[in-house]
């Protein structure tokens, strides 16, 4: 007698953004247990549940706020393991996942290629499985000089050389994934006159958060033939409006300090001072000086800075540099009376518009009601929860000292924004979206009065 099937008990279909979002939530599962083998941490030290967890989702989302000090936590063993947690993170599960599959010869299927595309905020299947074998070892091999530059340039700082690679192994990583740990205790503090080291980082921090598309097409160009590539528009505007957001930060930075904190430092202190905080606020995390000595209107604008993050298909968060100037130019078109919006001889897809504005709309919801939940819950100023929430929005890691102190619902806040952060708005809200359904039919239309 053949059973007939319950229509309760259908199978589960879901979609290639929810299939991520399992992934990245059994990466932190994953992650929070390596991290709490007693093998991997400093004889005495405490380790809850709770600070497991936010550790966890602070690496996989390349974050970097800590609420232990990771080099008095974690021993040699620990370092390594957190640095993996880092490249899981930063590179993306898909497209450590497709080395992988490749390495145990695995065939790429439809599905697969639907979650790579998924995890790295991709449009087309073209030449997928190409693309993240690229990215895998243009990571590794930016990594790797990395450690070698610093690994040696440390051995002027530490006793053996076997202390130097690993601080300068955990750096490179740190810095290319934007991860913002450190193992020094004090992030890059200890290296605040040394230029050296803040160029490399600088360099390292640049190369992870301005996109891997645009590093994929930057090695095109250097290997074409006749000199004559063409940059895609995302390239173009992503890595003009990154660069501009790195300049004029810096330039702010010094017209807000200049008669405050860089008052009785000399013009190149000044200078790389306001540099390397304004390229860590694109998503590093690392900092050369504690972020308390600023002015209020100086860690506004950094928090400003923050929530804006990194460029798309990067190892950083935030709203992303692209969707922050598809919404100044959408202003600035409108203000102008143009119907269309035109940069670099291309015009913008109004959908990509429309995307722009519903992923600044929901950040400053989520980015408002986080700021008052901590309000309620934390017992601290309003700027250092603004500067906290815009940290780990911005997956970014840089923090006033708030973080040590949250209390347990501050802290699950705060790990719910470094994991959206990490995910991206779009994906958060693809969760929920349903199949786009044509319409039949259409109602009269009619004007509202707006603004």
């Amino acid at each position: 007698m053949k059973m007939k099937r319950n229509p309760r008990l259908r199978k589960i279909r879901l979609t290639s953004v929810q299939m991520i979002i399992l992934f990245y939530l059994g990466a932190v599962v994953l992650a929070t247990s390596l991290l709490s083998l007693p093998y991997a941490h400093r004889g005495g030290m405490e380790w809850s549940f709770i600070d497991a967890l936010f550790t966890a989702v602070s690496a996989i989302s390349v974050t970097g706020l800590t609420v232990v000090n990771t080099a008095e936590t974690f021993n040699e063993f620990g370092y390594f393991i957190l640095a993996f947690v880092l490249q899981f993170g930063g590179i993306g599960i898909m497209t450590l996942g497709t080395f992988i599959w490749l390495l145990v010869g695995k065939r790429i299927t439809l599905k697969e290629r639907q979650l790579i595309m998924a995890d790295q905020n991709l449009s087309t299947l073209q030449g997928l499985v190409r693309i993240m074998k690229q990215i895998l070892f243009l990571i590794l091999i930016i990594e790797s000089i990395g450690t070698l530059i610093l690994g040696v340039y440390f051995m002027n700082y530490f006793d053996t050389w076997q202390q130097s690679f690993i601080q300068g192994f955990f750096a490179s990583v740190s810095a290319t994934t934007n991860g913002g740990f450190d193992i020094t205790g004090q992030s890059l503090r200890p290296f605040a006159n040394d230029y050296f080291v803040q160029f490399i980082n600088i360099l390292l921090m640049i190369l992870g958060a301005i996109g891997f598309p645009v590093l994929l097409e930057v090695k095109e160009y250097l290997i074409s033939k006749n000199g004559r590539y063409q940059f895609s528009l995302f390239t173009k505007l992503t890595t003009v409006t990154f660069l501009c957001l790195v300049v004029v930060g810096t330039l702010f930075i010094i017209l807000l300090e200049h008669n405050l904190f860089y008052e009785d430092k000399s013009w190149h202190q000044a200078l790389f001072y306001s540099l390397f905080q304004s390229v860590t606020t694109r998503s590093g995390g690392l900092s050369t000086m504690d972020m308390n000595l600023f002015s209020e209107p100086t860690q506004l604008f950094l928090s400003a800075l923050m929530f804006i993050g990194a460029s798309p298909s990067s190892v950083g968060g935030g709203i992303r540099t692209t969707t922050f100037v598809i919404v100044i130019l959408a202003i600035l078109s409108f203000a102008k009376g143009n119907q269309t919006i035109k940069v670099f001889r291309r015009e913008l897809l109004m959908e990509d518009v429309h995307k722009a504005f519903v992923v600044l709309s929901v950040a400053v919801m989520m980015f408002v009601t986080a700021v008052l939940l901590l309000m309620y819950s934390e017992s601290a100023p309003m700027i250092p929860i603004v500067f906290e929430v815009a940290s780990a929005f911005g997956t970014c890691g840089l923090s006033m000292g708030l973080t040590p102190e949250l209390s347990s619902f501050g802290k699950i806040i705060v790990i719910l924004l470094m994991f959206i952060g990490r995910v991206g708005i779009l994906s958060f809200l693809f969760i929920i979206r349903g199949k786009i359904v044509k319409e039949t039919y259409h109602y009269p239309k009619e004007h509202v009065i707006i603004g």
